[in-house]
């Protein structure tokens, strides 16, 4: 592939980070550069405390075990995600309640939520598609009336914002991703960001295997001991040292990724125009990070010829996610409600195009194969 769909990367001063953390003498949890970058994040996103983990499916995991859910209790949310969204809920005993997206975001739609609510209905999980905001203040006053937590899935969403707020800083609890597709990289590695101060101790529990380790070394106690769930979601000092890097320079890599993103988008408008693709939409109340570039196409068999076709050019795109309300597991362990013909649509139109930064140069050629694809 002469152009992949992704390529990680670096700023220039991971390696040295890294190197430190060794000569600190910590690699594993909780060392200086874990601490770094959860108070990088705190101050950034303004939660009132940040955990980095090693995943954000570990973040998910843990915010899942903070609602204390029992067998059959429900949870709402889009089936257009990723799998671990689900997953973190079905592993307490949940039931994932699938509702449709928007045709315009890709995001949940806000007003198919409360025809879902059930007696056992214990909070509802929203997915920042493409880095882009769900209508997050009608789905805070639903989970409001209903007695509901709501948990942020911003596993694409890092310095994206709705009216102001930096995603992650709305709901209950969120979690972020730090994969090596997402905006700032640490290889794999997450983090889970508590909004509600009375979670904050129970979730230094959860991730410390369920321990009060954390309180032991704050003083607050004389030893730790188990004392409740948990499991081991910390991170290493390696991937905290990567991602401190990533996070200094947070600022360069988002204009960077917004300018290839304006290029995107300039270019497609015709083929818009003509009918040919439908383009991302970006809400006026939401400002977004440009975590990736997709292009709606006429259907299905258009999207795999194109995908093929590009590359045969040696240029990588992808579609995204098959719908989890169809998938076994999510015939097995979740329940689907009502249509979904948004979520299917997205599922087999959508495709995304290259992006990372240092496509600059590249670019040119990447909408050049695709607009002669497109146009034949």
């Amino acid at each position: 592939m002469n152009i992949p769909f992704n390529r990680p990367f670096l700023v220039g001063s991971e390696i040295e980070n890294i190197k430190q953390a060794h000569a600190n003498g910590h690699l594993s949890g909780d060392g200086l550069f874990t601490k770094r970058c959860n108070a990088w994040l705190e101050a950034n996103i303004g939660c009132a405390k940040v955990l980095l983990t090693h995943s954000c499916t570990a973040a998910l995991e843990m915010a899942a075990m903070l609602l204390d859910l029992q067998a059959g209790d429900e949870v709402i949310m889009p089936s257009f995600t990723f799998v671990s969204t689900a997953n973190a809920f079905v592993l307490r005993g949940a039931v994932p309640v699938f509702v449709d997206i928007r045709p315009d975001t890709l995001n949940i739609d806000e007003n198919l939520i409360e025809a879902a609510i059930t007696a056992r209905t214990k909070a509802i999980c929203v997915v920042h598609y493409a880095g882009v905001a769900c209508e997050m203040d009608p789905i805070m006053a639903i989970a409001r009336r209903h007695g509901l937590k709501v948990v942020e899935d911003a596993a694409q969403g890092i310095f994206s914002t709705y009216k102001g707020r930096p995603l992650g800083s709305i709901g209950d609890l969120a979690a972020l991703s730090f994969h090596e597709t997402k905006n700032v990289i640490a290889g794999e590695g997450g983090a889970l960001l508590i909004n509600d101060p009375a979670l904050v101790e129970r979730a230094e529990i959860i991730r410390e295997k369920g321990t009060n380790r954390s309180r032991f070394f704050r003083g607050q106690v004389d030893k730790y001991t188990w004392v409740d769930i948990g499991s081991s979601y910390l991170p290493s000092e390696l991937i905290a040292a990567f991602l401190a890097a990533q996070l200094e320079h947070a600022g360069e890599i988002t204009a960077r990724r917004l300018a290839i993103w304006d290029r995107y988008h300039a270019w497609a408008a015709p083929l818009e125009a003509s009918g040919i693709v439908r383009r991302p939409m970006i809400p006026t109340d939401c400002i977004h990070n440009a975590h990736m570039y997709y292009l709606l196409l006429a259907g299905l068999e258009e999207r795999t010829s194109f995908i093929e076709r590009m590359k045969a050019a040696g240029i990588g795109t992808v579609f995204h996610y098959i719908p989890l309300h169809s998938s076994p597991a999510g015939e097995q362990f979740a329940r689907t409600p009502g249509p979904m013909p948004h979520t299917n649509m997205a599922s087999s139109r959508l495709v995304r195009l290259p992006f990372w930064v240092g496509l600059e140069d590249e670019l040119d050629q990447v909408t050049a194969a695709a607009t002669t694809i497109l146009s034949t």
